[in-house]
């Protein structure tokens, strides 16, 4: 598989695990789960993170997998914010995550490196 699919997947896949342990953690504070325990697969899942993280760096550099894991962790954790838990924004913060839009497609190209 092609090294610049796969950095993406790696990027993905932390990204999607921000999105659940965040969306987990929400619902806790929130009271809509009303059992503390369930923190614990959050704390789990964060420490997992290291070694897919790790995996990810057989295919591109530290400074790419790392921004790209935290600009598509920060755009679909903002649509499970406004989408899934009904979160707004202002036109401000809507212009912001267009650019981080931009940065994804500018960060997964193939430059030569």
């Amino acid at each position: 598989m092609d090294g610049h699919i796969i950095t993406l997947l790696t990027a993905f896949f932390l990204a999607f695990s921000d999105v659940f342990n965040l969306g987990l953690l929400k619902k806790l504070h929130t009271g809509a789960i009303k059992n503390f325990a369930w923190i614990g697969i959050p704390i789990f899942l964060y420490s997992l993170q290291p070694l897919i993280f790790y995996f990810g760096l057989g295919h591109t550099s530290m400074t790419v997998l790392n921004l790209l894991w935290d600009v598509m962790s920060d755009v679909l954790v903002t649509a499970s914010g406004l989408f899934y838990f009904k979160e707004k924004l202002t036109m401000r913060k809507y212009i912001g995550v267009l650019f981080s839009f931009i940065a994804i497609i500018l960060l997964s190209g193939n430059d030569g490196n």
